[in-house]
């Protein structure tokens, strides 16, 4: 009897959904997608309707192969890739590959994968959903067609190697308008004032200054501040109200894609792609021991906040059962969908809430458990009660100033039992106070402050931002954040996006000649769009003509009238040794002034940009060169050098006249087996020292960590990596993945 064949996405799926299914059926992947526009061309006939001209992706022969012979041997065929648009679009082109082999083929999905789940999916397969697989298709040959014909563009009048994206680029829009926020930011003084006070019994509380002459105080310099604590502490201080409170705090729905990043930033210090690449380690299942290999959360792409009543029900058992009925609210919790929510899958939620993440830690990894912990407490926080607080806001009477000071005090911790939000405020208790009170001042404290300009965007708050547009859905918002970051448009500092000079360039040349594209309210109506081509109620095609009717003229005017920078963008400096105006260039290891007399003058150095936006020379530092050796090409010093993007080398003392150069070595032996090579010093194109073998292409070994030539006794690699952290202070760690050994460094100094 011939099996049924069930095709999933992932291979990591397919132990999961076969130890349940039994010997019925036969559990395949197809390892992402199988087929795509080509690499090399636009693979999209604009002529004719924009039909794609798909091909088996590069490495997917052997995969489709194996799908059609298991599909010519099987009863019927189950598709059941990632339950959204993409997933779809995986579906659909598998199909496409296997329906002469067999055409019974259908559709299943799952939010979970759970045996009940993947059965009844089962039980409820449906046909290909051609208005989905359409939505993702338009949205495919959209991104193609902007990045195809503005790559280029770019290419030609700022830096080979780059590009624009239709909605990649809107986000960078988005970082550089804050930072010329900031650059514009006209910081102003104020003052701040506090008071020390004493009622009749109790402890000092501290209040602080809310109005002065019945409006909101405004103290904008020091001399206004010294003489109004001259005033303030010769007058008398009255409580003049006390108004008391009860307070509720609802708890945060279960997390969606967003809200999950944005958590899983703010507590765990975790990228997007990071947080997106462990929750889907979460979702396709992991070996817990006795369980075997166990599905721990849902879906982990998905706008709602929608949660099953099955799963309801567990949280209500689970909260009932270890906190007690008072820590379940009176009627079952449901939350508000926001009006873009496609509602197409659950919450991000465990699939089994009695799965405690200390219970199964020892089975995932550090980040692993961390993540499935937060997705854990903030699910069953979501069902549980509210907590209860105290209030007391007590205003106080001094002349002509009034001042203010709240105490909160939490009578029943409700939700706050399981997760605590990170904006919870401290408790603070008064003593007891009554209107007409007289209080003492113990200290009058004023303090200087300047307002700040508008913060940079975090991931968080640019994921925040995006959504908050309707730009992006929840599958991009990781993939856009790392298109910016590998484009060398941002750098990170202190874990906030900073514009480089090539990506305020870049945004400047896109914003002038393609204002509909780079417009938010754009971006945002296409996504809407989309949706609509998802719901049938817009055809693709038209979608489409209608983007190109506008996109092409505009394309071909700005390839006309766009400002050539490739060659040097003005920077209103003058070269110190020819008198030439400088220029700033985008070199491979990133931006660097250099003078337009080039190559008769060769004068060049690095820059920065202050806090008002203006061009700021990098003083060259005289280097104390390290000498090494002899040049084995002139005789002169070998010295050690450091390059623009932080590596070392080393060169010969006689450049220019003479070139001799080599990689810095470390001395340790490359650990591959049979490799003659050495460990020598190389940056990456962001400019992180890492350390590989000197022998690559034919060896690829590389690790961060500067290395150690010391056997691991663990999985006896022949190399350890010095690392320094908080947690573990310097150590000697093995750089085999999946080993974990380390052991504390001990200085033979």
């Amino acid at each position: 009897m011939n099996k049924d064949l069930i095709i999933v996405e992932s291979p990591a799926k397919v132990k999961t959904i076969k130890k349940f299914l039994g010997k019925d059926y036969e559990v395949d992947a197809s390892v992402g997608h199988v087929r795509d526009l080509p690499t090399k061309t636009l693979g999209v006939d604009e002529e004719h309707d924009f039909t794609p001209q798909y091909q088996v992706l590069h490495g997917k022969k052997k995969v489709v192969d194996r799908l059609k012979k298991e599909a010519a041997r099987a009863n019927r065929v189950y598709l059941a890739p990632d339950p959204d648009r993409e997933g779809e679009a995986i579906a659909w082109h598998v199909a496409e590959l296997i329906k002469d082999a067999n055409s019974d083929i259908n559709r299943i999905q799952f939010n979970e994968i759970t045996a009940s789940a993947v059965k009844e999916a089962l039980k409820n397969s449906r046909e290909l959903d051609r208005r989905l697989f359409d939505s993702q298709q338009a949205r495919r040959i959209l991104d193609r067609l902007v990045g195809y014909k503005l790559s280029p563009l770019l290419w030609q009048k700022v830096k080979r190697g780059i590009s624009a994206g239709r909605v990649q680029s809107v986000a960078l829009r988005l970082i550089v308008d804050r930072e010329r926020e900031r650059m514009a930011f006209v910081s102003e003084e104020y003052w701040v004032f506090k008071a020390d006070l004493q009622g009749r019994e109790g402890p000092v509380f501290e209040a602080e200054l809310w109005k002065l002459d019945s409006k909101k105080a405004s103290i904008g310099s020091g001399e206004e501040a010294e003489a109004l604590a001259k005033e303030v502490e010769k007058s008398s201080f009255t409580v003049s109200k006390v108004e008391e409170k009860q307070r509720q705090k609802q708890p945060k729905p279960p997390f969606i894609t967003s809200t999950l990043q944005q958590e899983a930033s703010a507590r765990l210090k975790f990228s997007a792609k990071k947080t997106m690449t462990l929750a889907q380690n979460l979702y396709e299942g992991l070996d817990i021991g006795h369980k075997g290999t166990t599905a721990l959360i849902t879906y982990m792409r998905t706008d709602s906040v929608r949660i099953s009543n099955e799963a309801r029900e567990q949280a209500r058992e689970w909260i009932v059962g270890h906190l007690g009925s008072d820590f379940y609210p009176p009627k079952p919790r449901f939350f508000k969908q926001k009006g873009s929510s496609q509602d197409a899958h659950e919450a991000v939620r465990p699939v089994d809430v009695n799965l405690h993440p200390d219970e199964i830690r020892s089975y995932l990894s550090n980040d692993q458990y961390r993540l499935y912990k937060l997705i854990w407490q903030r699910f069953l926080a979501s069902q549980a009660a509210a907590a209860k607080y105290w209030d007391t806001t007590v205003q106080i009477q001094a002349g002509r100033t009034l001042w203010r000071v709240k105490g909160e005090r939490l009578i029943f911790p409700g939700f706050l039992k399981i997760y605590t939000p990170n904006e919870t405020l401290k408790e603070i208790e008064l003593p007891p106070l009554q209107e007409n009170d007289a209080l003492e001042l113990v200290k009058l404290k004023k303090e200087q402050k300047f307002t700040q300009p508008p913060a940079r965007y975090s991931e968080a708050s640019l994921v925040r931002k995006l959504e908050e547009l309707g730009i992006g859905r929840p599958s991009t918002y990781a993939q856009i954040l790392s298109t910016i970051r590998s484009r060398d448009y941002v750098r990170m500092e202190a874990r906030l996006f900073a514009p480089t000079e090539l990506g305020f360039t870049v945004i400047d040349l896109l914003s002038a000649h393609f204002q509909s594209l780079m417009d938010v309210k754009f971006t945002a109506q296409m996504e809407e769009k989309l949706d609509k081509v998802a719901e049938g109620k817009v055809d693709w095609t038209d979608l489409l003509k209608d983007f190109a009717r506008d996109f092409y003229p505009t394309l071909e005017k700005a390839e006309a009238e766009m400002a050539q920078v490739k060659t040097g963008k003005e920077s209103g400096l003058i070269c110190e040794q020819c008198g030439r105006p400088m220029v700033i260039k985008f070199g491979k290891n990133g931006e660097f002034l250099a003078c337009s007399g080039y190559p008769e003058c060769r004068n060049s150095t690095n820059f920065t940009r202050d806090e008002n936006g203006a061009i700021r020379v990098v003083e060259k530092e005289p280097q104390q060169l390290e000498k090494v050796g002899t040049c084995p090409e002139c005789s002169s010093d070998l010295v050690v050098k450091k390059a623009r993007k932080g590596n070392r080398f080393i060169a010969c003392s006689g450049y220019p006249k003479c070139k001799y150069a080599r990689s810095y070595s470390t001395g340790v032996p490359c650990p591959k087996k049979d490799c003659p090579g050495e460990l020598v010093e190389k940056s990456s194109k962001r400019g992180k020292v890492f350390y590989a073998c000197d022998q690559y292409p034919e060896c690829d070994f590389a690790m961060w960590a500067y290395p150690v030539k010391e056997q691991c006794p663990k999985c006896g690699g022949r190399v350890l990596g010095w690392k320094t952290s908080q947690a573990r202070g310097e150590h000697l760690a093995c750089p085999v993945k999946g080993c974990g050994f380390w052991k504390e460094f001990q200085n033979p100094g």
